[in-house]
């Protein structure tokens, strides 16, 4: 037995670390012409906010696809601001480098959506974020993608908190046809907070993966992260998070979740929590689901007279609905409400 097995060799990892789940065979970039990023033009946007007048202290720039916005030191911007990247021809590639840094004391709220200008588009887009939150300062960023199910999208987004700062994230994969989104959020100063929220819904064969880090690099601080799925006909979804504790970052309480509802027997989604510990007084809990919808909420319903469809959508509805009450009531729950809700009516009509 043991000369057997000093005749096999030892098993290799044969994929490429963070892209195990994800297929990029068909993917060939040289058929892909560099274009530049348009501000217009899209279909199905994922919604509309009026155009906050800019107070003094507030920039929004725009060099090539580059945007930068910057808020003063102890500024508080009372309306969002709204960005939107819309790739305009099939056959390119396009990249979009956001840039928000919100100084010390300053508050502000900032939605970016990315969109194509056909709903067959065959194109590549390439997002990267920066979010730089200043001492005690505060950001809620809203980003969300509703480009062609024949596209690709990757995406590299880092955000930083500082002292006693907070980020509100909020992340809406909808389109594309395949891709890989990495979310970073490093917590850099004593107390600061960050709250991450996801969500995605798919159908035919589109594919999602998104790949989220917490870093707690300093003491006493807070993290939460929630994404939820719901996936029809043969679409797929993938999540992997990881909650890090850096050396002295203690009293540091991080919390992630995944859960992933299935409407078809051939959807299929994996999610995957991570924790790396080096300090050892900290709360850290994570959890992971995937299901098909519970026969037994479906029965009831019926039983009360609904409509087997009707019932199906309540259920899913009420999913998403624990989502979307991460929010305080107001705008920002009915536009992310909303947005979901066309999306369920899409994939569900589909």
């Amino acid at each position: 037995m043991a000369e057997s097995a000093a005749l096999v060799e030892l098993p290799t990892f044969k994929g490429r670390p963070g892209w195990e789940f994800t297929d990029l065979s068909e993917l060939d970039l040289e058929v892909y012409t560099p274009a530049a990023v348009a501000r217009d033009g899209g279909v199905g946007d994922l919604w509309s906010l009026e155009e906050p007048e800019l107070p003094a202290g507030v920039t929004v720039t725009t060099d090539g696809d580059v945007t930068t916005v910057t808020v003063a030191r102890n500024v508080v911007l009372e309306q969002p601001i709204s960005l939107t990247a819309v790739q305009a021809d099939s056959g390119t590639l396009v990249n979009q480098r956001t840039r928000i840094v919100v100084e010390e004391g300053a508050q502000a709220e900032v939605w970016e959506q990315f969109l194509s200008a056909a709903d067959d588009l065959d194109g590549i887009f390439n997002i990267t974020t920066e979010l730089e939150v200043g001492d005690a300062a505060h950001l809620r960023y809203v980003c969300g993608q509703g480009l062609s199910e024949r596209s690709f999208v990757f995406g590299a987004q880092r955000g930083t908190v500082g002292r006693d700062a907070s980020l509100d994230w909020v992340a809406l994969g909808f389109g594309s046809r395949s891709g890989h989104v990495l979310m970073e959020t490093r917590l850099a100063g004593e107390g600061a907070d960050a709250r991450v929220t996801g969500a995605y819904a798919t159908h035919g064969r589109q594919h999602i993966d998104f790949d989220t880090t917490q870093e707690h690099a300093a003491p006493n601080t807070t993290s939460d992260l929630a994404f939820r799925g719901v996936l029809q006909g043969r679409s797929e979804a993938v999540w992997r998070g990881n909650i890090i504790v850096d050396p002295g970052a203690q009293q540091t309480d991080a919390f992630q979740e995944s859960r992933n509802l299935l409407l078809s027997k051939k959807a299929h989604a994996d999610a995957i929590p991570g924790l790396e510990i080096q300090a050892n007084d900290v709360r850290c809990t994570h959890a992971a689901a995937i299901a098909q919808i519970d026969p037994e909420q479906l029965f009831y319903l019926k039983s009360r007279g609904l409509k087997p469809d009707v019932a199906k959508r309540l259920v899913i509805e009420g999913f998403l609905a624990e989502l979307v009450e991460r929010f305080e009531e107001g705008p920002v729950r009915e536009v992310l409400g909303g947005a979901l809700e066309r999306r369920l009516g899409l994939i569900l009509d589909a």
